[in-house]
């Protein structure tokens, strides 16, 4: 038996790549493992030189990786874009999020808020410095570990408000998506593949990336709470 390709992603494509994995498995008979960290973690595995086959990370972290030479260079394929959601704890009170002033008030209301550490976290730290209260609502932000999902701190009341992609909130047991951020400020990050530079089969690896950008991944990309790149 042919061994299995290793694929390592961030948190926000692991359900949705595991899904892919297993399709791609029935259709080609070939196994796919997949593994999921914090995206900054697997930038730091991969320019370690960890032996993996397929890496799905944010576009630009695919990019630094190829610039560096430890993923393929041409290699990149666009997989997912997806949007940041907000979620409040099961049973909660869900404030307007309807429009920039709404998230804006619910943000300066909340006694802790939590997001994480990946791109939604940056751009969600300059729009607070940019609504110019970053500093006053500082001590009220609860940053999860990587790899720690900020559903689980919205759970477990550590977090009033929690924000992350919605690819990660929708399975979280014990939270309310309480909608996305509105279209005025919500973020898009896509999703890319590439291809390892020390790929033991580089051919497999393109076909499961032609395979996961391929339109009939659509439905369960959406499903997922992402849409095609």
């Amino acid at each position: 038996m042919a061994p299995a390709l290793k694929l390592l992603s961030s948190m926000a494509a692991r359900e949705v790549l595991a899904l892919l994995a297993a399709a791609f498995a029935a259709t080609t008979g070939r196994r796919v493992d997949t593994e999921a960290a914090g995206g900054v973690d697997v930038a730091r595995r991969v320019a370690a030189g960890e032996a993996v086959d397929v890496v799905v990370l944010s576009g630009q972290a695919i990019d630094n990786l190829i610039a560096s030479g430890h993923l393929a260079a041409g290699s990149r394929v666009d997989l997912v874009k997806s949007g940041v959601a907000i979620a409040v704890r099961a049973g909660a009170p869900v404030p307007p999020l309807a429009d920039e002033a709404a998230v804006k008030a619910a943000v300066l209301a909340a006694g802790s808020l939590a997001y994480s550490t990946g791109p939604s976290g940056v751009y969600l730290e300059k729009l607070f410095a940019r609504w110019g209260i970053l500093e006053q609502i500082r001590a009220r932000i609860v940053v999860p570990p990587p790899g720690i999902p900020v559903g689980s701190l919205v759970a477990s009341g550590a977090a009033e408000l929690g924000f992350q992609q919605l690819s990660e909130l929708l399975n979280v047991p014990g939270i309310r998506v309480a909608g996305p951020l509105p279209p005025p400020i919500q973020t898009i990050t896509t999703f890319s593949g590439a291809i390892a530079a020390n790929a033991a089969e580089p051919a497999f690896a393109r076909a499961l990336l032609d395979f996961l950008a391929s339109p009939a991944t659509a439905p369960i990309k959406e499903r997922c709470g992402m849409s095609p790149a």
